[in-house]
């Protein structure tokens, strides 16, 4: 063998060597640029010299062989070297018209031509050449195929990757042509428009599915709209007799510049709206009641501030504190005040009308903002209305209990045009409303304004009074006529201060109950008392002493103990002190009083003032 390496080779096949040698000739002659040409005198040789080339990774597109030579004809040869080399084209040359060997090449070994001996030069070469080509053709064709045969099989890879992502999606996934017809979905979007699976092929699902979407106006409008930019949509749609929240995502499909498309995806976010609402309701109402909370009250306030400033709207703000029901919870337990709550809540809005705003501040306590008034006097019916309301008895789990309310109104603008003053004023309304016996209403006022300063400035300076030692006790004496001798004091306590002088005791003893100091207070009072009782004793002045004890005193859970403790700590004799309280605060804690399990029941008294009987533990 011989040749360039790495060209096309054609193959001559005659044990006539002087013909042999011609035909190598003529073909070298005019193809040897561009293909080798190989010369065997024999078939087997000739199939070695296939086989040789193929192990070499020639390509042979065409093989001449004459029919008659010894050892194999030519027809056989080429027969067998079609199942070496099936793509290469035959020419069988024979001498003479041999129709039988003719037709056995034709159908078993691919012949393209035979030509007669002796040949023309010409058309030998003509014929040859046409071969080439053919075979060349052929060859490009049959590589087109086998590019195309690899793009279709990564096409249909590519489409079986795609429509599995499409299953694989949380979502429904709905894709359309440009003249907006179903093209492709995949299963969820079947569950999504409530579509049951079925026996149908693809034509009948895509006509079913654009069926189910033209019958939601909504939806299909929506589909029909260009979304040259990627489009992001919100729906409420009923779907299978239930409202279904949809988040709709659109991305068009362009190609060459222009739109083919659209690819849309549909998400149930139902489940995810309605936790939102619930926990948005949650923080925005009262677990109980379901009024609104300090949160939505404050964010109505803020509105209506805004609003107000602009329209210049006359609104109220109601404090509403019940009285006394602590007691209820106290006495009767959590789930009878519960009750309660839920009862007075709903006589709360019958009063109101549906432009205001009823919440729950906390524990037995409401604020209400009235909007829409024409004058102040509008929001005090109101408040009248309430109390009327409250007035009827309240069944709650088979216990009647009569419950009161004391209220304080602020008016804006009249009474402050934010909402911490708003707050504060009726805050303040409403502390006067207790001072003044509660179950009834106080209105906001300057002068309220100027107490309210005054009880701050107070407030801060009781806080450190007894660190500073401003407090002091004083003692009332009692004289025994009969012996003109001095038998009982009653313990007073003064305050003095360097900014602003003598506090009345009515003033300060007032706000130390109102802001919790009174319990701390009043130890002191009770040590110091005992412990002055206890040094006259130990004089051999034979006294007793009294101490006044504040309705929130004997509310006290400790109280008991702390007395006790008291006498044991000063050494004074249980007999010498005597605890005197209210006519009115006996009357109201006349329960509690009377509950106290006294060590010394024999000897402390509870005594009311203003009365001539001394109540006694008995």
């Amino acid at each position: 063998m011989g040749g360039a390496i790495g060209l096309a080779t054609i193959i001559c096949v005659d044990d006539d060597a002087s013909i042999l040698a011609c035909l190598g000739e003529q073909l070298k002659r005019q193809f040897g640029a561009s293909y080798d040409v190989e010369l065997a005198s024999q078939g087997p040789e000739a199939l070695e010299l296939v086989a040789d080339l193929l192990a070499e990774g020639v390509t042979i597109p065409l093989i001449l062989s004459d029919q008659v030579m010894p050892k194999m004809s030519g027809d056989q040869f080429l027969i067998e070297a079609q199942r070496l080399v099936p793509q290469a084209l035959k020419i069988l040359l024979t001498g003479e018209h041999r129709a039988e060997a003719v037709g056995n090449a034709v159908n078993h070994a691919n012949l393209y031509r035979y030509i007669a001996k002796p040949w023309d030069e010409t058309d030998l070469l003509l014929t040859v050449q046409e071969a080439l080509r053919s075979y060349d053709q052929r060859s490009q064709l049959e590589a087109q195929q086998q590019h195309l045969a690899q793009i279709n099989q990564q096409l249909a890879q590519s489409l079986s990757t795609l429509q599995a992502t499409l299953e694989a999606t949380a979502d429904s996934i709905l894709v359309l042509n440009q003249q907006g017809h179903v093209i492709n979905f995949n299963q969820k979007l079947l569950g999504l428009l409530g579509i049951q699976a079925s026996c149908l092929d693809r034509q009948q699902w895509l006509s079913l599915i654009q069926a189910r979407l033209q019958a939601m106006p909504e939806l299909w409008q929506m589909l029909q709209q260009p979304t040259i930019q990627p489009a992001r949509h919100e729906l409420t749609l009923p779907i299978n007799q239930t409202k279904c929240n949809l988040e709709c995502s659109g991305q068009s499909q362009v190609v060459d510049g222009g739109v083919t498309g659209q690819v849309w995806s549909f998400r149930d976010v139902t489940s995810r709206k309605q936790s939102e609402a619930l926990i948005h309701y949650q923080a925005h109402h009262d677990g109980l009641t379901g009024l609104a909370n300090r949160v939505q009250f404050d964010q109505y306030l803020a509105h209506k501030l805004s609003g107000g400033r602009r329209s210049q709207e006359y609104f109220a703000i109601l404090f509403v504190d019940l009285d006394h029901f602590k007691l209820v919870n106290d006495t009767l337990g959590h789930a009878v005040g519960d009750g309660l709550l839920c009862q007075v809540v709903q006589r709360l809005q019958d009063c109101s009308r549906h432009q205001d705003l009823i919440a729950r501040w906390g524990g037995d306590e409401f604020t209400l903002i009235l909007s829409d008034l024409l004058q102040a006097e509008d929001g005090s019916a109101i408040a009248e209305r309430i109390l009327e309301a409250l007035q009827p008895k309240f069944e709650v789990e088979g216990h009647q209990l009569h419950v009161t309310a004391s209220i304080g109104m602020a008016m804006y603008p009249e009474d402050g045009t934010t909402a911490e003053l708003l707050l504060k004023h009726a805050d303040s309304a409403l502390y006067q409303a207790k001072a003044e016996g509660r179950n009834g209403y106080t209105r906001f006022s300057k002068a309220l304004s100027q107490e309210s300063k005054r009880n701050f400035v107070l407030d801060t300076l009781l806080h450190g009074a007894l660190e500073r030692q401003e407090l002091k006790l004083y003692y009332q004496p009692q004289l025994d006529t009969a012996s003109d001798r001095i038998t009982h004091v009653e313990a007073l306590v003064r305050w003095f201060t360097p900014a602003q002088g003598w506090i009345s005791p009515t003033e300060f003893i007032s706000r130390a109950e109102h802001n919790g100091l009174i319990v701390s207070l009043g130890e002191w009072i009770l040590r110091q008392a005992c412990r002055q009782t206890q040094t006259w004793l130990q004089a051999g002045i034979s006294v007793t002493v009294s101490v006044n004890l504040s309705p929130r005193q004997l509310q006290h859970p400790c109280l008991v103990e702390q007395v006790v403790q008291i006498l044991a700590e000063t050494g004074l004799p249980p007999q010498a002190l005597e605890l005197e309280i209210t006519e009115s605060v006996a009357l109201e804690n006349l329960e509690l009083s009377c509950d106290r399990s006294w060590p010394y029941n024999e000897w402390v008294s509870i005594s009311p003032w203003m009365t001539l009987a001394r109540v006694t533990h008995p």
